[in-house]
């Protein structure tokens, strides 16, 4: 197994792998609420059971080559993950998203651990836009999606349904010629 530093606060990235079920059940029990005010993952990890079949789903989209799921570590505690949610090699697109338990905001692990699953996915795989979409309410990954020089494209209204209501989406992007000239310029 590898594991990514994300600087020099004890934070790291790793593969979250089905293996890791009971401790990725403990991670969503210390954020199921905060976590779950916008994403579904929180009410899709509710057991063991499902913990390990939400992570095997994601093991099988990774050896198909159509999505990939890593955590966010700080001194050895899963706090956090990022995703490509969906991956289309052949059409050059990837949905990127990301969540936090409450511990772990405000440190920049997320915009730190995007970084390096954006740049992969521009650099080796050949991703040529990378999308964002977020509840337009979740003013904190909208911040992110502006940290990583994306571009706001529009607003889906009313367009994801979350725990009985329906909440507008804001789609942001980046283009591999726009990642790859942020990151000469940062």
């Amino acid at each position: 197994m590898f594991s990514i530093s994300l600087g020099d606060d004890g934070a790291e990235l790793r593969p979250l792998e089905p293996w890791r079920a009971e401790e990725f059940l403990a991670h969503m029990d210390r954020g199921r609420q905060f976590v779950g005010q916008y994403i579904g993952l929180a009410d899709a990890v509710t057991d063991l059971a499902s913990s390990r079949a939400f992570l095997r789903a994601y093991a099988e989209k990774a050896a198909a080559d159509t999505a990939r799921i890593y955590g966010v570590w700080v001194d050895g505690k899963l706090v956090g993950g990022v995703l490509f949610r969906t991956m289309d090699i052949e059409h050059g697109t990837a949905e990127a998203g990301c969540w936090l338990e409450p511990a772990a905001v405000g440190r920049g692990l997320v915009t730190r651990a995007a970084r390096v699953i954006i740049d992969w996915a521009v650099e080796e795989r050949g991703i040529h836009r990378v999308e964002w979409l977020v509840s337009a309410e979740n003013q904190a990954s909208v911040a992110v999606a502006r940290r990583l020089g994306m571009t706001k494209d529009g607003v889906l209204r009313a367009s994801y349904p979350h725990r009985g209501a329906r909440h507008d989406v804001e789609v942001w992007s980046v283009l591999a010629p726009e990642w790859r000239a942020g990151k000469q310029n940062a």
